[in-house]
């Protein structure tokens, strides 16, 4: 039998964290109390100092409170949102650290993941962000193991890649708890027609994405986009699928409307452009992470995709262009 007592929830909002992250979060435990008739769930927000926190949109949340003592039976979840390293500070880690040892679970939404990573909460364990920000993360934590699931549950830690991705981690949880029948009145309420697993993944690959269906080019996007720090040639691509490279050629710019080469280069500048903005590696590190063995040859194309230096971008004088 259920333990009667209502499971307690406290959202850390960092600043410009992400509303829809919060709201996705926090529905579903309002409506599994709605349809249940019964209080499953209490819930209360906090932030450094108690402070107001204003969201990536604009918009100021006043808080319940700020960083005091939890409950030993309390889920702790940090919402993160746009440009989180700026938002991490000392006594938030600290905070966070201390509270880990008392409470009953901790996890992070959206790019919540990042705050839980730097306090160490996250080392030895499997966890998720938001893609957007994930080469940044596996720059700046090697060592954690990170996916692209919709969400983790690893023992008490929790994880969801953001968006509407924090409703997924709470109806596991609901139905966990309470069953999955209230877990399906709860989604029915909220219009979520389907309710992700953890082995779901968060985006479509990219040939399902642009609609792509031709198995031999979904076989070659595939590899590019797994081999960004070691290109592999447009010819060895062709041969591995059994075609000509003239054959490869046509079937890019069939579906694609560009060349096998301008495609690839495509893929890298934009997770070159991920690192310069997520993390501190230097532009010469990004340069080679992304498979260019000379940092004028990456700055030359960096300036012709981006009409912009990498350096500049950044907003650095690293050196001279």
């Amino acid at each position: 039998m259920a333990d009667s007592r209502p499971d307690t929830f406290v959202f850390l909002l960092v600043p410009r964290f992400t509303m829809i992250a919060f709201a996705s979060a926090v529905e579903p435990l309002r409506l599994a109390n709605k349809m249940s008739g019964r209080e499953l769930y209490r819930w209360r927000t906090v932030s450094e100092g108690g402070e107001p926190v204003r969201a990536s949109n604009g918009i100021p949340i006043q808080t319940d409170g700020g960083f005091d003592e939890l409950a030993r039976d309390a889920t702790l979840i940090v919402i993160g949102g746009a440009d989180v390293k700026d938002s991490i500070t000392r006594p938030i880690l600290t905070w966070l650290r201390r509270e880990s040892r008392r409470v009953a679970a901790i996890g992070a939404v959206c790019t919540g993941a990042q705050v839980l990573a730097q306090a160490g909460l996250l080392d030895r364990r499997r966890c998720t962000i938001h893609w957007e920000n994930r080469d940044g993360f596996d720059e700046d934590f090697p060592e954690i193991d990170v996916t692209q699931n919709v969400y983790v549950i690893d023992q008490n830690r929790y994880t969801a890649a953001g968006g509407t991705a924090s409703t997924d981690l709470m109806l596991n949880l609901i139905a966990r708890k309470h069953g999955s029948e209230l877990a399906n009145l709860v989604a029915d309420q909220m219009i979520h027609t389907e309710i992700r697993s953890d082995r779901d993944t968060q985006r479509l690959s990219i040939p399902t994405r642009i609609g792509v269906r031709h198995p031999k080019l979904s076989t070659v996007m595939h590899r590019m986009e797994t081999s960004i720090e070691e290109p592999i040639s447009p010819a060895t691509l062709a041969q591995d699928v059994g075609m000509s490279t003239r054959q490869l050629e046509r079937l890019f710019r069939r579906y694609l409307s560009r060349s096998p080469k301008r495609y690839y280069m495509e893929l890298r500048l934009k997770k070159a452009r991920n690192l310069l903005m997520q993390t501190e590696m230097s532009v010469i590190n990004v340069a080679l992470a992304c498979g260019f063995s000379s940092p004028s040859h990456f700055s030359k194309c960096y300036r012709a995709f981006y009409q912009t230096t990498p350096y500049r971008e950044r907003g650095t004088s690293e050196a001279r262009e």
